[in-house]
């Protein structure tokens, strides 16, 4: 176990792009934009085209975000240290995401006034990314609306200390038995959501109604079972639990078929339940070929550049897509021109990703992230508590 825990997991890092990248092209390829007037975000004017380019990334979005939650969960556990306080793990998780949060929040209050925002009842929950406890669809997609998953994301951060101390004296050999359950949980958010929670009105972007589309894929204490399952994969690793025959390539193929099944069950079930066992095969896949001293592209250099970028690149698609889209008027174009289109999109929303990271991100991290009064311990901690180089979202 203590070679696992000091082994770094770039490939992980890398793997953190295409997250990203999927939630691009789902982007890219909706039909209706989450800010108001709603107009096409798809540029392609030929609509068979246009079809196959939104079917072929229809859920593609919801796979990238279901992949950062069980991600957040496991690299949190595999580079926690033993001791460390709550009020620092706080303060090193609120520098990850306020920083950027902020940025891109005023560069939405300036960009999409009057269009998102009518009073103080919408911008401020999302300025305090509470915005997704709330059920109405114009204060929980307000402002910029990938900021959306932030909202789950703090409370996961405020709860892991809490979390991973139970977490921790579970049994090894119950691990799979919990692990099971978590899956099972995100079933039983959606039968919740399409049972309980009302069908109507329908939302303007689903097919389901707003309240059943927040409850079951906004609402953050929702999104737990997710964290919690990634903790636990981080735990099965760590214990030399995983089995070596599941490999990154059948990882991808579970993933292969989780996509497609989504084809086949009702809507709801897209968002974690069917692609959530490939998900966290191919994260604990990944981890364990890291540990095992294997070497992958996904830990190139570039790779793992474009992975640490990968947040900023996920949170300013709001702006470099819906907004500089919004100036286009629904517009629509060739298939040669689309295709630029889309190339610039990804150019804009990749350059001002790596702004984020280089400009604002590291150097709060630098400087907020650990109290100035703190001073290091005169040896060194022991090998098993030791950071590794793995980045939370």
């Amino acid at each position: 176990m203590a070679r696992a825990r000091v082994a770094a997991l770039p490939s992980l890092t890398g793997l953190r792009f295409f997250a990203a990248l999927l939630v691009f092209f789902f982007h890219t390829s909706l039909t209706d934009s989450p800010i108001p007037p709603n107009d096409p975000i798809n540029p392609f004017a030929d609509s068979a085209v246009a079809k196959a380019y939104t079917k072929a990334f229809l859920h593609t979005g919801y796979i990238g975000v279901s992949f950062f939650f069980v991600l957040s969960g496991f690299v949190l556990t595999w580079s926690a240290r033993p001791g460390q306080s709550m009020v620092a793990f706080w303060r090193r998780r609120m520098t990850k995401i306020f920083p950027n949060h902020l940025v891109v929040f005023l560069a939405s209050l300036i960009l999409f006034a009057g269009a998102t925002i009518t009073s103080v009842s919408q911008w401020l929950p999302n300025m305090l990314l509470v915005h997704t406890f709330f059920p109405q669809a114009d204060i929980n997609l307000s402002m910029n609306p990938p900021s959306w998953s932030l909202g789950s994301e703090l409370l996961f951060y405020l709860l892991f200390p809490l979390l991973i101390v139970p977490i921790r004296r579970i049994r090894a050999g119950a691990l799979w038995g919990w692990t099971a359950a978590m899956a099972a949980g995100t079933v039983l958010v959606q039968l919740v959501s399409t049972y309980l929670v009302p069908d109507t009105p329908k939302s303007a972007i689903t097919p389901i109604s707003d309240k059943q589309f927040w409850f079951g894929y906004l609402f953050p204490p929702g999104r737990l079972f997710e964290f919690v399952l990634g903790v636990l994969l981080a735990r099965l690793v760590l214990a030399d639990r995983w089995p070596r025959w599941m490999g990154i390539g059948k990882s991808l193929v579970l993933c292969a078929l989780g996509y497609a099944a989504g084809f086949l069950v009702p809507f709801q079930y897209t968002f974690v339940t069917v692609t959530i066992v490939p998900i966290g095969a191919l994260i604990a896949s990944v981890a364990a070929s890291d540990v095992a001293g294997r070497h992958t592209w996904l830990r190139s250099r570039p790779m793992v550049w474009l992975g640490e970028v990968s947040f900023g690149f996920y949170l300013v698609q709001g702006v470099t897509i819906f907004y500089l889209r919004s100036l286009l008027d629904g517009a629509t174009y060739s298939v040669p021109a689309s295709i630029l289109l889309i190339i610039g999109f990804f150019a804009a929303s990749l350059l001002a990703g790596w702004l984020l990271y280089r400009f604002v991100e590291m150097p709060a991290m630098r400087r907020f992230s650990r109290s100035r009064r703190t001073t290091e311990p005169a040896t060194p901690a022991p090998a098993e508590s030791r950071p590794t180089s793995v980045r939370a979202l």
